[in-house]
């Protein structure tokens, strides 16, 4: 008897969608996310969900991670009227300006962020700085450059503070190194919080969050290795790669101080942002430098004919001498920056959404992702030289890296294109500590000097790490299961920020103050495991034969160790989570277990 093939595949375990159905085999199509498919995820269907009827989805059904197509489904120009021609410009004309409107007030929004969190947690990321002897631990440094970062939501504004430290002689440029290094996985969390605006389209959270979570996964694995490498280095020659590096670089340096500012994006920003709230930033530096006359200060600017002792303001703006404490006013502010934020990003995507559509906007879609013609390597170094000057000009990361994250989310940039201009954006915020070293006293001007180069030297070695050989790009590949893992489990992705940003450096922090035995107790054995499981886990792909049978999958671990889906079902017994969920019902897609069969193994393969 002659068995089909279609049969055979069946007899195997694989589902085989006839034809006459419209659907192709994955191996037929070719699809390029072999992560979706090893997770017994069907991309089709998953892409085709009920909360994304979106055509474009459907036209890159087979892989979310595709550049959307839109089918130009508008009337073409030739067949228009003269008035409807003349509609159509002028809608074409009110949408572009509307875009740029709420895209003003949605980097408004930003600074109004930063301003709400140095209000609320500003005391105490000044009082963090002032650890000086626990500082001498470099783990320390480093996770106080995580949180300080993420409560004053700027890297520009902690690298200042330091760079303003070391001038001041509070702390040494060894000191500061992890602290540096802190502060770029702490810029990070902005456009990761931008991303939850596109929750409720599920493929549009998963480009998106893979989108803000690439720079996450560039700049912790540049950690990883560039602060082994330093300790290590340091412990053996003295001196650390980084510290040495920049040191050759700065002998001889004695030229007189300067303070040059480039203020392009706050010439264009502070006329609203002032009307609303002005810090004193003096009295931030105060408190991190532990000086006992700002003990009892308000980082609000205190003007008017009241104040015995005012402060030179830009006009008068909202909370002028409001007589609230600052954590009021900073809670307070908090509710209106996200609800701006929001507003303005959930706005700006439908705008995007309703005018990238057509033979235009493909066009400018395939420019956006296009490569040099003859020398296609050459694309991505370009790329970064972009993300680098357009940083330069607006003097912030997190505003240039949280207008990317929307347009990956709706399909305008693949990830692939947006992870150069991450670097290069990563390359051009440097540029603030080094107009901040430049303000240093003569004498000082060597060791500030120095300080902003190890932030500069620290991102151009990741970027020597991964990005010039393909196979070592590994932040892409990571973003991408974070981006399939909160597509399946909504609630997952505010587990990642909290977890990533707020309780691991919080506990290692902890650990670091109760003394070095502690830490390296907890420290040591967690480390020994991710590198276990990391070896498994390469063997499992590659070299299964070198392995016990019983290890050749992850079943031999409790579902709780390997699988999420234990976790969401008690995240959908809770009502409000429910919209976390992949569907409007609270249950798992059943594509899960329409290519393997066996839902146990796919639970196993999501864990690992």
């Amino acid at each position: 008897m002659t068995i089909s093939r279609a049969t055979q595949l069946t007899l195997e375990g694989k589902v085989v969608n006839p034809p006459s159905e419209g659907n192709v085999s994955s191996e037929t199509m070719g699809v390029s996310d072999p992560d979706l498919m090893e997770k017994g995820v069907d991309s089709r269907r998953t892409s085709l969900s009920s909360d994304d009827s979106d055509p474009a989805i459907a036209a890159n059904a087979d892989d979310p991670w595709a550049i959307v197509e839109l089918v130009d489904d508008s009337e073409k120009w030739a067949d228009m009227t003269t008035k409807a021609k003349i509609i159509r410009v002028l809608i074409n004309f009110a949408k572009i300006i509307t875009a740029l409107g709420l895209l003003y007030f949605f980097i408004c929004s930003l600074s109004l962020l930063s301003s709400a969190f140095r209000l609320i947690a500003g005391k105490t990321a000044g009082e963090l700085f002032q650890q000086s002897e626990l500082m001498q631990n470099p783990v320390v440094g480093l996770m106080i450059g995580i949180l300080v970062t993420v409560l004053v939501q700027s890297s520009s504004t902690s690298t200042s503070i330091v760079v303003s430290m070391v001038a001041a002689d509070i702390i040494t440029v060894h000191m500061a190194i992890p602290i540096i290094m802190g502060a770029n996985i702490g810029t990070s969390v902005t456009n990761t919080i931008v991303s939850f605006t596109q929750i409720a389209n599920k493929n549009e959270f998963r480009r998106a969050f893979a989108g803000a979570t690439v720079h996450d996964m560039f700049n912790w694995l540049s950690v990883i290795v560039l602060f082994t490498l330093e300790v290590v280095s340091n412990s053996i020659f003295g001196i650390g790669y980084l510290e040495w590096l920049t040191g050759e670089i700065v002998k001889g340096v004695n030229s007189s101080s300067g303070n040059g500012e480039v203020t392009l994006l706050n010439a264009i920003i502070d006329p609203f942002v002032d009307k609303i709230i002005q810090l004193d930033s003096d009295v931030l530096e105060g408190w991190a430098a532990g000086d006992p006359n700002y003990d009892n200060a308000s980082l609000i600017k205190q003007c008017g004919e009241n104040i015995t002792e005012p402060v030179p303001c830009e006009g008068e703006f909202l909370f002028e001498n409001t007589g609230l404490e600052d954590w009021a006013v900073g809670l307070i502010l908090l509710f209106m920056s996200l609800f701006m934020l929001c507003g303005c990003l959930v706005g700006l995507v439908k705008i995007l959404n309703s005018m990238m559509k057509g033979h235009i906007a493909n066009i400018i879609k395939r420019v956006i992702n296009a490569k040099i013609p003859y020398v296609p390597w050459l694309t991505g170094y370009l790329a970064m030289i972009v993300g680098a000057v357009i940083t330069f000009l607006v003097q912030s990361s997190s505003v240039f890296t949280s207008t990317l994250t929307p347009l990956v989310g709706i399909g305008v940039i693949s990830i692939e294109r947006v992870y150069p201009l991450t670097l290069g954006s990563n390359i051009g915020t440097t540029t603030t500590s080094l107009i901040a070293a430049l303000a240093a006293p003569v004498e000082k001007l060597q060791d500030t000097l120095q300080i902003s180069l190890v932030h500069l030297f620290f991102n151009i070695t990741g970027i020597l790490l991964y990005y010039p050989i393909p196979f070592m790009r590994f932040p892409i590949p990571m973003a991408k299961f974070l981006g399939n893992e909160t597509a399946k489990y909504r609630w997952f992705a505010i587990i990642y920020l909290v977890g990533m940003f707020f309780l691991f450096p919080g506990i290692v922090l902890g650990l670091s103050v109760a003394g070095t035995i502690p830490l390296l107790c907890v420290g040591i054995p967690f480390l020994l495991i991710l590198i276990a499981i990391a070896i498994i886990k390469t063997l499992q792909r590659r070299k299964p034969s070198w392995l016990p049978k019983v290890m050749r999958n992850w079943k031999w671990l409790p579902l709780a160790c390997r699988s999420l889906e234990p976790y969401d079902r008690q995240f959908a017994k809770c009502a409000c989570c429910n919209k976390f969920r992949p569907d409007a019902e609270g249950n798992r897609p059943s594509s899960a277990s329409s290519i393997s069969g066996d839902s146990s193994e796919n639970e196993t393969k999501d864990a690992s």
